[in-house]
This record gives C-alpha cells, sequence and structure tokens, in this order.
C-alpha cells in the first residue's frame, strides 16, 4: 500500500505553500488522489509534479565546429516581404449604465 502524503508535507518538500498544493489540485493542474473530500499524494505524484515543473534548455547545446569545406553553408533565410497594411478599427465606449437607464425613460 503506497503512503499517502497530506498537501502540508508535499509543499514543505516543493517548499512551497499547501495552498499552492490545494488550488492546483482544485484546478487539476497536477496529479493527486481524492481521500473523501481531502486531497493526497503518492510518491510517484510527487516526482511526476517535480518533473512537471522542470524548466529544461530549449535548444540543446552545440559543440563549437569550424566549417568544412565538405559541408556546404547553411542557407540564409530570406527576408519575408513587407505585409499589407491592416486597417485599423476605431473603438468606441459604450455610455455609463446611468446614461443608458435614462434613455428608457425607468424612474430610480
Amino acid at each position: 500500500m503506497p503512503r499517502l502524503h497530506r498537501p502540508e508535507e508535499i509543499a514543505e518538500i516543493l517548499g512551497c505553500s499547501a495552498w499552492w498544493v490545494k488550488d492546483r489540485a482544485r484546478r487539476r493542474l497536477i496529479p493527486f488522489t481524492r481521500v473523501g473530500r481531502a486531497y493526497r499524494f503518492t510518491g510517484e505524484h510527487l516526482a511526476e509534479i517535480i518533473r512537471m515543473h522542470e524548466d529544461r534548455p530549449a535548444r540543446p547545446q552545440q559543440r563549437a565546429t569550424t566549417p568544412s569545406a565538405t559541408t556546404p553553408p547553411a542557407p540564409q533565410p530570406s527576408p519575408s516581404p513587407p505585409s499589407a497594411a491592416v486597417p485599423t478599427v476605431r473603438l468606441r465606449a459604450r455610455p455609463p449604465r446611468r446614461a443608458r437607464r435614462d434613455q428608457f425613460g425607468t424612474a430610480a
């Protein structure tokens, strides 16, 4: 039987507040187990939460190499032609509620 951790224990391990853990579970953004009305977390849940919030580099580091004569240089992307001007729409504010109520002749 896996050990079930309370949100306070998970928060202490993660270094955040118990409110954050409960809120994320309520919104179903992190994995959890529900026992009655209480949120409980297993060790697998904790590992998955950590993996979900892990930051990784966007692109792996490439080794600095000198281009050799056998590899052709990479083609440079051509600049895109300027796009046609998009017509802008002028926004108008709606009248305040008081003005609209007076418009219909109702007495307040």
